[in-house]
């Protein structure tokens, strides 16, 4: 079913975020670094928050804050705070 938060759709998403995180954190356009430090913690503050949610078997929330943590990812690379082309990873243009 599309509307259910399954163990392997939670999973993915961690994987494409954590992934996400990790090419972000490489690729900070020069000049950018105080922009690019708060997204970061902002992003990480989020994965941690799904972590826990997910711990505590509240898989909406985990699912949600992933879904907030990659939208700040996605918004640093639309404005250029982060150097990164990957299609699958990110809203790039």
């Amino acid at each position: 079913m599309g509307n259910v938060i399954s163990k392997e759709k939670l999973e993915k998403y961690f994987s494409l975020t954590e992934r996400g995180l990790v090419e972000v954190r490489e690729n900070v356009f020069k000049g950018k670094d105080s922009e690019a430090e708060e997204i970061i913690e902002m992003v990480s503050n989020y994965v941690s928050d799904a972590h826990h949610f997910e711990e505590n078997g509240d898989v909406v929330n985990a699912f949600a804050a992933l879904n907030y943590a990659h939208g700040w990812l996605d918004c640093g690379v639309r404005l250029e705070v982060f150097d990164v082309s990957d299609r699958d990873l990110f809203t790039v243009r």
